[in-house]
């Protein structure tokens, strides 16, 4: 197995945005920086990955959109215990994987730094883990890259999983921390579930022994071959653990302990917690490099209110499937007036060949601005009037197309913005066939009316309108996508489905559509 080297510095741009500032943390063929958004003014965690050659345009397609799709699916199943996902590029036969910041510590980081942990610890870890396991497998997902550069622990809440899309997007059977591999992975055979119940195995191993079950060799083939082909070091440490743990390190597959097994093995551990047997929650370290970034990320990066959360995921999940798949999700509409909702303002909802529309209350002519707007132009090329407050929150981008979505804190109404290349000719038919599909596994989606055809600003155009979610989280989003050329852009809003008629909501739709210009030429 070959790998590609990059060879890389602080400070050096990735993808020409992704400011590199400190490794924080070392895999076999990967390292963590801490980086900086330089377009969105945000703090990141950039993963990189190295791939295997050569690395084409349809292989570095395939990793993107793998990663991106399956770290989306993996947020909705498990919100707040999966790391958001907002950009994955190939450059140079790298995989360069940016993550949203983690107030956390990874997990490989804290066993060098604290050393050991006792069985309740790691057995606490262990559960949490096995809960993420569950929910991807419940939907057929397989980790197959798990290991502890990918666990964050956090000071408070549950740990924090990243990796999710890497098994499978190459040919390569393990692309990280081979010593965590699974004998059927050291033998490039189909995995499924019982790899990630092994490399759970592992890596409990790792936390009461100190050491991984099977040391890095130095090369990931020699490393995969004693995981297939040595007996597994009898755990001296790992006291109630140890029948879990060799019970998870079986060579079989077949003979694996199953998910209910080691769930009742874990939880009874932690019945017998005494206050004697705690450790300390670890307080994340943080860089001298990076301390002013994370200044910034405190003041901006405040996103964890339900209704927030319910907004973040709910819209980048239907938008991220559309641009995943190569298509234009249309993105924020209105849909016809139906009792307790009010139809779009005039040339907004049901659009003109020029895309002004009828002036608002504020707006004293099609070229005017509201008054708490200004234009922001994007380094993507298109542009759109924003209000004062909003900036940019998140951008994802995979190869032939993008998301950026807009907000206040990420608790606020949000605009995303996605544009795919080399879509259909039809808008409507993206809507129905492409998006919605997709829009029908979120809880509580309910389609307002019909996909409804039009013109927007010279181009033909769709509008969708849905609601989604459930109780307090539930929320209402209008998209609009529309095509230029071969290409298709859509506006997405999204509001608490509560303050959907609010005039200041109202007004900011008929402002975003009115007021958007796609990149010339």
């Amino acid at each position: 197995m070959t790998m590609t080297k990059s060879h890389v510095s602080a400070h050096e741009l990735v993808a020409g945005r992704y400011r590199l500032l400190e490794v924080f943390a070392r895999e076999t063929n990967r390292l963590w920086w801490y980086a900086e958004d330089v377009a969105a003014e945000q703090p990141r965690l950039v993963a990189q990955t190295a791939l295997p050659e050569p690395a084409d345009d349809d292989s570095a397609r395939r990793v993107t959109t793998r990663v991106v799709r399956t770290s989306e699916t993996m947020r909705l199943l498990c919100p707040g215990q999966i790391a958001q996902v907002v950009d994955a590029v190939v450059e140079a036969g790298v995989l360069w994987t940016v993550i949203e910041w983690i107030d956390g510590t990874p997990l490989g980081e804290l066993l060098d730094r604290e050393g050991a942990f006792n069985a309740l610890r790691a057995a606490r870890i262990g559960l949490e883990l096995l809960d993420v396991l569950h929910a991807a497998h419940e939907e057929g997902i397989t980790h197959g890259e798990l290991s502890p550069g990918q666990v964050f622990v956090r000071s408070s809440g549950p740990v924090v999983v990243t990796g999710f899309g890497l098994a499978g997007a190459t040919l390569v059977p393990r692309l990280t921390a081979p010593s965590y591999a699974s004998p059927e992975q050291a033998r490039d055979e189909r995995i499924g579930p019982a790899a990630d119940l092994w490399a759970l195995g592992a890596l409990l191993y790792t936390m009461v022994e100190g050491r991984p079950p099977f040391r890095d060799r130095g090369r990931p083939d020699a490393t995969l071959k004693a995981v297939d082909r040595l007996p597994l070091r009898t755990p001296l440490r790992a006291g109630p653990l140890t029948q879990a743990v060799q019970g998870l390190l079986r060579k079989n597959s077949r003979e694996r302990l199953t998910r209910p097994v080691v769930r009742e093995a874990l939880i009874r551990v932690l019945d017998e917690d005494t206050d004697a047997d705690r450790q300390p929650a670890p307080v994340p370290r943080l860089r001298a490099a990076y301390a002013g970034v994370r200044l910034a990320a405190r003041q901006r990066g405040r996103t964890a209110l339900a209704v927030g959360t319910a907004l973040a995921v709910l819209t980048v999940a239907a938008a991220v499937l559309a641009a995943t798949h190569g298509h234009t999700g249309p993105g924020t509409a209105q849909a016809p007036a139906r009792p307790g909702v009010s139809a779009p303002p005039t040339g907004a909802g049901t659009g003109t060949s020029t895309g002004t529309g009828t002036p608002s209350p504020t707006a004293s002519a099609s070229s005017a601005l509201p008054a708490g707007y200004r234009r922001y132009t994007a380094p993507e090329g298109f542009s759109v009037a924003l209000p004062d407050a909003w900036k940019r929150l998140t951008t994802t981008r995979v190869t032939g197309a993008y998301r950026v979505v807009f907000g206040r804190d990420g608790a606020s109404p949000t605009l995303a913005v996605t544009h795919s290349e080399h879509v259909g000719p039809d808008p409507v038919a993206i809507w129905r066939d492409d998006v919605e599909p997709g829009l029908r596994r979120l809880p509580g989606y309910d389609r307002v009316g019909d996909v409804r055809a039009l013109t927007y600003q010279g181009h033909p155009a769709a509008d969708l309108e849905w609601l989604a979610g459930t109780g307090a989280a539930r929320v209402h989003t209008f998209g609009r996508g529309f095509l230029t050329g071969g290409d298709g852009f859509s506006l997405r809003f999204t509001t608490p489905a509560a303050a959907w008629d609010d005039a200041a909501n109202r007004l900011a739709l008929t402002t975003f559509l009115r007021t958007f210009r796609a990149p010339a030429g």
